[in-house]
């Protein structure tokens, strides 16, 4: 029986988890392998899973076909979906601070694993068209950038067949049908910083007495703004956003420590050394100002290298997809400034990666938004409680893409 596609991806929609929380999710992904008759391993890097297809009937001989892995992240959001779908999530969860929160698949990863099952359904039903070996990666924790290291961790490419090249694709608000994909640096690096600002607390009617860390945290907020529009060359990519602030009790209290979310983003390892520069010395130099007794405790939560599309692997799928969908269907979408956790398993292996985007949303209203200049208000981008892909044709599209790069790279029987 065929997989339900559309099902699934509802199902998953309306059960998103957050990261390293995805076991009800890898429980569907399990159930599915199971009846497609693909061997797999459960719990690889705590939720994760792999499958593998062996389809190499001369590797006896010494003769070994082509290794290709394909990796689908499956962690959703701490966000509130506000979509008005059908299928909705009205699911919660408690993340790392131990808070209760709204979980949305606001990124399109229920979209990324159904499409990966949907690939594998094909590639299972045509083994007489090519050789080789197909390993499926499900990946958790894309959105902490800990998921494919875990992975990694707990022996992931010791226990599957080593990849000779490493594919992934990610939805994003392209015109349904259209494929991004480009040579060189795809998305930014990028790390999380964790900024504890230490003030003395005290009461709020006697701020005299204290070191308000409030109003350093604020200070410092307006001050990391400049490091992009007046110390970073307009033709280079560098971005800096504090996503979190977090400070206080109560309204007649002034608290002790102030604690800033930084998300830093660059193209290559000599642009991040002078991002993360400037950023220090405007903290300390607050803290300095406003009579800090103790430095500010600066903290990388994580690290994540530019995702480097290979020159010639991303030249041979492009002409790929070019034949498969028409060359009015293939753009170069220029450098994204999200970051990825999916090279990790190239970088590892040391084998080419392949990653690009496939567009989810309606044509027409992408047009429409198009013509009218409104693109960034009225097409709701990943992250937003409002993201969600069309599910058809972009599913379909999806599961597409997929087969197509993984038949370029397997032999052909």
């Amino acid at each position: 029986m065929a997989l339900d596609l559309d099902a699934i991806y509802t199902d998953l929609h309306r059960h998103p988890e957050l990261s390293f929380q995805e076991t009800r999710t890898a429980g569907v992904i399990a159930q599915r392998l199971t009846e497609l008759g693909i061997e797999f391993e459960e719990g690889i890097g705590r939720t994760g899973l792999a499958a593998v297809i062996r389809n190499d009937d001369n590797a006896a001989a010494g003769e070994r076909g082509p290794v290709v892995w394909l990796r689908a992240d499956m962690d959703g959001l701490p966000v509130e979906e506000r979509t008005g779908l059908a299928y909705a999530s009205t699911a919660r969860g408690v993340d790392p601070q131990g808070l209760d929160v709204p979980v949305m698949h606001a990124c399109g990863h229920d979209m990324h694993v159904t499409a990966l099952l949907g690939a594998l359904e094909r590639l299972v039903a045509t083994t007489d068209e090519w050789r080789g070996t197909v390993v499926a990666v499900f990946q958790p924790a894309e959105e902490y950038g800990a998921g494919s290291q875990a992975m990694i961790a707990d022996g992931v490419l010791d226990r599957f067949p080593r990849p000779d090249i490493v594919l992934g694709q990610h939805v994003t608000p392209l015109p349904a049908g259209t494929i991004g994909v480009r040579p060189g640096t795809q998305m930014a690096a990028s790390d999380g910083l964790r900024v504890t600002l230490l003030g003395r607390g005290g009461h709020g009617s006697r701020p005299q007495a204290t070191i308000d860390p409030v109003v350093m945290a604020a200070a410092t907020v307006m001050r990391l703004q400049t490091v992009v529009s007046r110390e970073t060359d307009p033709r280079d990519v560098a971005v800096v956003t504090v996503g979190s602030i977090h400070a206080g009790l109560k309204n007649n209290i002034i608290p002790a420590e102030a604690v800033l979310e930084l998300s830093l983003r660059y193209p290559d390892d000599e642009a991040r050394a002078r991002v993360l520069e400037k950023v220090e010395r405007i903290v300390r130099a607050e803290a300095q100002a406003s009579g800090a007794e103790e430095e500010p405790i600066i903290k990388v939560d994580h690290s994540l290298p530019p995702t480097i599309n290979d020159d010639e692997a991303t030249a041979r799928l492009s002409a790929a997809f070019t034949r498969a969908f028409g060359d009015d269907k293939v753009v170069d979408p220029g450098m994204f400034t999200g970051s990825e956790d999916v090279s990790w398993f190239a970088r590892e292996a040391g084998v080419p990666l392949v990653f690009w985007f496939w567009g989810g949303v309606d044509p027409q209203v992408y047009a429409e938004a198009a013509a009218s200049g409104s693109i960034e208000r009225n097409i709701p981008t990943n992250h937003s409680p409002f993201f969600a892909p069309l599910l058809q044709p972009t599913l379909d599209n999806g599961v597409a893409n997929l087969v197509t790069a993984a038949r370029e790279f397997l032999a052909t029987r």
